[in-house]
């Protein structure tokens, strides 16, 4: 995507038999935190509730798009000049990561010999580049001749939650967060994808628990959600293409200090300066 973690002390005492009682205590807590954050995420829908699916999709857009209109982000395309070379569609699918070949790949095999399948060979060679080497000059054209039809709007939809929505609703539900911690992952994952790099989605996570533990492991929910959000600002400044931190400060910080952990409307926030609202 447009570039957007899981830790204990050995105890020692007098006895084997304290050990054991020790362990057994602290097993039975962080149990009965498991199960207290599995209790939480099941008082509210997580993000995955097609209501709660629209508004990540809309704040998402705000950052990526400077508009709220998600769906009509099909036929976006531009090179932003972040090193990997055009970024298109709703989730800015890129021609330098590997996730547009994917897409394009997967319309082609539902949608043989439609507008785009004669770049996938240039797709794959300019994979990990910022080079436009046999795309220009109609690559952006057909794109968005592609993206008026439903097969390719349906393929961006399910590339979107194969490779970035349904893993981040599910990490955020086995850490035992509600909806507002699965869209805080949900929006690094989309930024700065996954991976072993430093700045990948599942490093910020493994910086984050460094700092605090999720619910899940027995952790307050702000304090592991405000080291996750450190986590991702410290990535986020070692690019310069993304390093306004807006999207954390002005929204994701937002609604976390307000409580709101279930992302429940009205929402007010802003990105790069202007302001949104959902009702």
């Amino acid at each position: 995507m447009v570039q957007l973690d899981h830790h204990a002390a050995s105890p020692s005492g007098p006895s084997r038999r304290t050990f054991v009682a020790l362990t057994g205590a602290v097993a039975l807590g962080g149990f009965l935190a498991a199960q207290h954050a599995t209790a939480a995420q099941g008082a509210a829908p997580g993000l995955d509730d097609p209501a709660k699916k629209e508004i990540a999709m809309k704040l998402v857009s705000s950052a990526e798009n400077s508009s709220l209109d998600w769906k009509a982000q099909y036929k976006y395309i531009e090179d932003i000049g972040d090193g990997r070379g055009y970024t298109a569609g709703i989730i800015g699918f890129c021609s330098g990561t590997g996730d547009m070949l994917d897409l394009v790949q997967l319309y082609t095999d539902r949608r043989p010999g439609n507008v785009l399948a004669k770049y996938l060979p240039a797709l794959r060679r300019v994979n990990g580049s910022d080079s436009h080497d046999g795309l220009d000059p109609n690559f952006p054209r057909d794109w968005r001749k592609a993206a008026q039809d439903s097969a390719f709007q349906q393929a961006q939809n399910d590339e979107r939650d194969r490779v970035y929505f349904n893993p981040a609703v599910r990490q955020g539900k086995t850490d035992g967060l509600r909806a507002l911690g699965q869209f805080t992952y949900y929006d690094a994952i989309v930024m700065h994808g996954d991976g072993s790099d430093p700045t990948s989605f599942s490093s910020i996570r493994k910086r984050a628990l460094r700092q605090a533990k999720p619910p899940a492991q027995g952790g307050n929910e702000t304090t592991y959600l405000n080291a996750f959000l450190d986590a991702r600002v410290w990535a986020m400044k070692q690019e310069e293409a993304h390093s306004d931190t807006s999207r954390v400060d002005t929204e994701q910080r937002v609604f976390l200090r307000k409580g709101n952990f279930d992302l429940n409307t009205p929402l007010d926030w802003k990105v790069y300066g202007d302001s949104y609202h959902i009702g």
